[in-house]
C-alpha cells in the first residue's frame, strides 16, 4: 500500500468536507454552486488527475479502502468538468470489476453524470428540488427495475431512503424558475450540455 498517496486523498477530503460545512452553516452552499467549494473540487481534481497518471485508478490494494473512498468523492463532487467525470467513470467501472473499487461508487458517479446531462439516471442516487420545494429522486431510467439494480451495486431499496432533510428543507430554492434557468446556464457553460 501506498500511504503517502493516501494520506494525501484523505486530506483533500477533508478539505473538501470542511469547505462544505462552513458553507453550509452559513447557507451560502445552497445558492447555486459556490466559488468557494469549486475551487476546492477543481484543485483536488488537478491534484487527482496527476495521482492517476502516474497510478491508474487508485483502487483498494493501492491505498486502501478510504484511499479509494476519497479518490472517488473528489471525481464525484468535480462537477464542473464533465469531460474529468466521464473519463474516470470508465476507470472506476474498471476498477470495480477488478474488486478494486466499490460498485456503487460506479452507480453514484453514472447517476451524477446523467444528472447534470438531464437524462434518466439508472440506479436512483440523484435527488433534486422540484416546482413544489420539494426534493424528490430524479427521474429514473427504469422505475420499475431501479431496486434490482441497485441492490446488484449494494444499494437499499429506494423506498427505504429519505430524501429530504432539516438541511434541504431550510435551504429550497427561493424561486424554482430562477434556480433552473441558472442550472441550465451553468451546465452549458462547463460543457455538460451543448
Amino acid at each position: 500500500m501506498n500511504e503517502e498517496l493516501r494520506e494525501k486523498l484523505l486530506a483533500m477530503r477533508a478539505e473538501d468536507e470542511r469547505v462544505r460545512e462552513e458553507l453550509a452553516a452559513s447557507g451560502e452552499l445552497f445558492d447555486g454552486y459556490n466559488p468557494a467549494m469549486e475551487q476546492v473540487h477543481l484543485k483536488n481534481a488537478a491534484e487527482l488527475e496527476r495521482m492517476l497518471d502516474g497510478h491508474g485508478w487508485l483502487g483498494k490494494s493501492l491505498v486502501g479502502a478510504d484511499g479509494a473512498e476519497a479518490a472517488w468523492l473528489i471525481v464525484q463532487h468535480a462537477i464542473s468538468l464533465p469531460e474529468f467525470s466521464r473519463k474516470y467513470l470508465r476507470m472506476i467501472e474498471k476498477a470495480v470489476a477488478e474488486n478494486e473499487a466499490e460498485p456503487q461508487h460506479a452507480a453514484y458517479l453514472h447517476d451524477r453524470i446523467c444528472f447534470f446531462e438531464r437524462q434518466p439516471q439508472r440506479y436512483g442516487t440523484q435527488s433534486d428540488w422540484n416546482a413544489d420545494g420539494a426534493m424528490e429522486v430524479w427521474t429514473l431510467e427504469d422505475a420499475e427495475k431501479v431496486n434490482e439494480r441497485r441492490a446488484a451495486v449494494g444499494l437499499s431499496p429506494l423506498e427505504n431512503l429519505t430524501w429530504e432533510s432539516e438541511e434541504t428543507r431550510e435551504n429550497k430554492p427561493k424561486d424554482y424558475a430562477d434556480r433552473q434557468t441558472e442550472f441550465k446556464a451553468w451546465a452549458k457553460r462547463v460543457g455538460w450540455r451543448k
